[in-house]
């Protein structure tokens, strides 16, 4: 590696991890950007990212003590999904991956993506700020009508009044449904948010999961984001076996500082992921629901 990467990987993990993490973990949302000249950024993008490549995240898992990882495409690719299929051949048969797509992605291309490891795919709907929940709908609709042959998952990524807006597609969803980032809500808010009571109802019901990762983003509160951990309990205590944690590494500053180039690169967040995943068990203090978390929830879902 790289020093660039070397540090970036250091940053990463920089604390000791205070519990026994359980044998065969997985890290369920990360990304990589991969060279530039092999894998070309997408025109429209929102950002422009240094790279992050599979030899940090190798450094970043073994020091989280992860055996498995979920690689899911970010936006900066478009849809492109090139990168995260290289990620996943890289880290081994312990590497499942998300991808987007559009209604250009062929059968066939989708063929090709499933055997390497690919298990869902991600609407961005914040990303591309989607906050009416009719438009959400309607590309959820698509998602599902197109997923439901394969079986794979629709992951969303979305706040919670488009969440909200589109409950009952998911109640009604012949695919497993999975959301971002604690479903976009806000550690300042607290439990009692607008939307956020229906995005427990549906993990309540099995018919959802979430991601409690990236607490940084639900958190302005570092370094290590704690005040998320009401969202986190309340999350796990509607239904722990539809509850799994990610970091988000490599922490992208997206969309980044008002008047911010697109086409700048920005160097990626300083977030200390070992700090973050020392939150988990003041989230889930029970061993036993911290391996549904880490282990059982991913193996069933990425298909581990």
């Amino acid at each position: 590696m790289t020093r660039r990467e070397l540090l970036l990987s250091a940053l990463a993990a920089r604390t000791s991890i205070n519990f026994a993490v359980p044998a065969g973990a997985c890290d369920c949302h990360t990304h990589i950007f991969g060279p530039p000249a092999r894998f070309p950024f997408s025109p429209g993008r929102s950002y422009t990212p240094e790279p992050a490549l599979p030899a940090a995240m190798k450094e970043l898992q073994a020091a989280l003590g992860m055996q498995r990882v979920v690689i899911v495409t970010p936006s900066v690719y478009g849809t492109d999904n090139a990168a995260t299929v290289w990620g996943m051949r890289e880290m081994g048969k312990g590497a499942r991956g998300i991808a987007v797509i559009d209604d250009k992605t062929t059968e066939r291309e989708l063929d090709a993506m499933g055997k390497a490891g690919v298990r869902g795919i991600r609407l961005n709907l914040a990303t591309a700020g989607i906050t009416d929940p009719a438009q959400g709908r309607e590309r959820f609709q698509r998602a599902a009508a197109r997923m439901k042959s394969r079986g794979w998952h629709i992951q969303i990524f979305a706040n919670l009044g488009v969440i909200a807006g589109i409950r009952e597609l998911v109640m009604d969803s012949p695919v497993p449904v999975v959301f971002d980032h604690f479903g976009g809500a806000k550690a300042t808010l607290g439990v009692s948010q607008p939307g956020f009571t229906e995005l427990l109802g549906l993990v309540r019901s099995g018919k959802a999961h979430v991601k409690i990762s990236g607490a940084y983003r639900a958190s302005e509160k570092g370094p290590d984001f704690a005040d998320a951990t009401p969202l986190a309990r309340a999350l796990i205590e509607a239904n722990p076996d539809r509850v799994i944690w990610g970091t988000d590494w490599p922490h992208p500053d997206s969309p980044g500082p008002a008047g911010r180039k697109a086409t700048e690169v920005s160097a990626p967040l300083p977030i200390d992921d070992a700090l973050l995943l020392n939150q988990l068990p003041a989230w889930a203090p029970d061993a036993a629901t911290r391996k549904k978390i880490l282990v059982d929830n991913p193996a069933r879902l990425y298909d581990f």
